[in-house]
């Protein structure tokens, strides 16, 4: 399959609602190609050169077309890929193309570990105050991956596997490397904001 390409600093998951600011005009010329064809284009993952990975992406709606030729984009992630070919410029386009070969995905995973994974999700997301609802029967080990501390690197590692359990034993994994990390800092927070105030302290008993 022979599809336009977007390079970004970024990792964009399946199902991932990606909005976009579109300037260059490169892009713009590939935001009017896939308007007209209504196609779909991808999102390589870019980190000191392009990673040989990406999401294959669907416009879902130009949110707002600015004088100037500027755009603001909503798309929404398909399915990840590996690249097979990289053309820069594509023919006859100022973009970027290539051939890309579908990433395979077992969405299958085991029930002990996912719930695992869900209680350590939960935990973490209480601790980084974020307040969503986590629906064990929606949620998969994409949902909240940009909100739980994966450097580019390593959300990158994880769009590279193949299997919901092997993603799942990863961000298992990731949790009980850094909870006790952001437990620890919330702590050393409190004891920072606690100097300087009179304290109350028990008498102890010895």
């Amino acid at each position: 399959m022979y599809v336009p390409f977007f390079p970004l600093k970024l990792v964009a998951f399946p199902d991932e609602e990606l909005n976009l600011h579109i300037f260059e005009p490169r892009y713009r010329q590939l935001i009017a190609d896939i308007e007209i064809e209504g196609g779909v284009f991808g999102v390589c993952t870019f980190l000191d050169k392009i990673s040989g990975f990406g999401t294959l992406v669907r416009l879902d709606q130009v949110y707002k077309r600015y004088e100037d030729g500027r755009l603001d984009v909503k798309t929404v992630g398909i399915q990840p890929f590996r690249i097979k070919s990289f053309d820069n410029p594509s023919p006859g386009k100022e973009y970027a193309g290539g051939e890309i070969e579908f990433l395979p995905n077992d969405p299958t995973v085991d029930s002990f570990l996912n719930q695992e994974y869900i209680f350590y999700l939960k935990e973490m997301l209480f601790l980084l105050k974020y307040d969503v609802e986590v629906d064990p029967k929606s949620v998969n080990s994409y949902t909240f991956s940009h909100k739980i501390g994966l450097s580019l690197e390593e959300e990158l590692e994880l769009l590279k596997m193949v299997s919901e359990a092997e993603r799942t034993r990863f961000l298992v994994n990731h949790f009980k490397r850094i909870i006790p990390a952001v437990k620890a800092a919330e702590q050393a927070k409190e004891k920072i904001s606690q100097n300087g105030h009179f304290k109350h302290l028990d008498p102890l008993n010895f």
